[in-house]
């Protein structure tokens, strides 16, 4: 792959800045400017026909901001993230970043693979979690190809980081499509059987203001079941039907009238931080879940190839981090729909694999489409 960027693709990541130097959303691209480990971090900008906006850098493939037009037509960022590489450096957090080796969680950062036991991190209530500390969230990835409205990044994570097998070499492409959409697909090798599991980690506030929290967003997820969590928010290795429980999102339900509910699920989860076993069957044109704002009227639709999908609360929120233009981000101003594997897939051998071995490329495809609800 790639491994540098040259003039003339860094002078075209800010072809989409206005006359003022700076985007739509306010960002200033210099403010992402900086070197890291000898790598150096910028802001890219992807357009549309349609005049939607995406800022993009290359500190953990993180998506920084999403413009996209409410029922009004005016423009609201519907991410939540940081206005300064410095802070995406000091402050950790998981905002629109590309997670790897193995988002989510596996359990007490264990696992064996071909008869060797391959012991992880442990950063989360004992267990590994989207990588341990040092995942692909806080890496330097290269930029191979960036054109107006896309972008491809790649990392290459050696043999032994973070404890994962195999040196693996992994990108990620990030097309902003006409018809509003977000279209991210991953791809992978490796020269070792080793385990993978990448998403997007974006915190979506689809009101485009963090002080409103998500209790009126309406959810729907194409899924009969789900994976209950313990009160490390461990998968427990059920699969479980959604019948009958807060889980239930097979129709459009209110986040507010289910969140709030007494119910030992929701206490593990301290809300909701569940995988939903998706009824898709890996079909990209099917709709797995839907979020809606009622107030701005932006609707959120995913699809993914994958099996599962991790929706996340925003529960840790607290207003301890302050994030773009100085807007405080407090608890639960943001639902997370990251697509998947299910959580610790590899000591749960019935689930769908996550092993990849030499000779074969991983792939995965997510697509994140916008619209304005009717």
């Amino acid at each position: 792959m790639k491994r540098t960027i040259t003039a003339a693709l860094a002078a075209l990541a800010l072809v989409s800045c206005s006359e003022t130097g700076t985007v739509k959303s306010g960002l200033d691209p210099l403010a992402f400017e900086t070197e890291v480990d000898g790598k150096g971090t910028d802001l890219y900008v992807l357009t549309n026909k349609a005049g939607m906006e995406v800022c993009v850098t290359n500190f953990g493939g993180r998506i920084v901001s999403v413009m996209v037009p409410d029922k009004n037509g005016e423009m609201r960022d519907v991410v939540l993230g940081f206005d300064n590489i410095q802070d995406y450096l000091n402050v950790p957090s998981d905002f629109g970043a590309t997670i790897g080796r193995y988002a989510n969680r596996i359990n007490k950062g264990q696992f064996v693979l071909d008869g060797t036991e391959y012991q992880l991190p442990k950063n989360n209530y004992g267990h590994c979690l989207h990588g341990g500390p040092k995942g692909f969230q806080y890496q330097i990835f290269d930029v191979d190809s960036l054109s107006n409205n896309s972008i491809t990044m790649s990392y290459f994570s050696a043999d032994g980081e973070e404890g994962f097998p195999g040196n693996f070499d992994c990108s990620v492409t990030m097309t902003l499509t006409d018809d509003n959409a977000i279209d991210i697909r991953y791809s992978a090798t490796t020269d070792k059987a080793t385990i993978v599991n990448m998403t997007n980690h974006s915190y979506f506030n689809l009101d485009g203001d963090p002080a409103i929290d998500n209790s009126d967003w309406l959810l729907t997820v194409n899924a009969t079941n789900f994976t209950p969590v313990d009160s490390t928010f461990m998968t427990t290795g059920e699969i479980r039907p959604v019948e009958g429980t807060p889980m239930d999102f097979r129709t459009p339900v209110r986040i507010g009238d289910r969140i709030g509910i007494d119910d030992e699920q929701l206490k593990n989860g301290n809300g909701f931080d569940h995988n939903w076993v998706l009824d898709t069957a890996g079909d990209i044109t099917r709709a797995a879940a839907t979020l809606e704002s009622p107030e701005s009227g932006i609707r959120l639709d995913v699809y993914t190839t994958e099996p599962g999908i991790q929706i996340y609360s925003g529960n840790f929120l607290d207003g301890t981090v302050t994030g773009k233009h100085g807007k405080v981000y407090n608890f639960r101003t943001a639902v997370c729909l990251e697509t998947q594997k299910y959580p610790d897939t590899p000591n749960k051998k019935d689930w769908p694999s996550a092993e990849l071995r030499p000779g074969e490329t991983y792939t995965s495809h997510c697509i994140y489409k916008f619209s304005v609800a009717e």
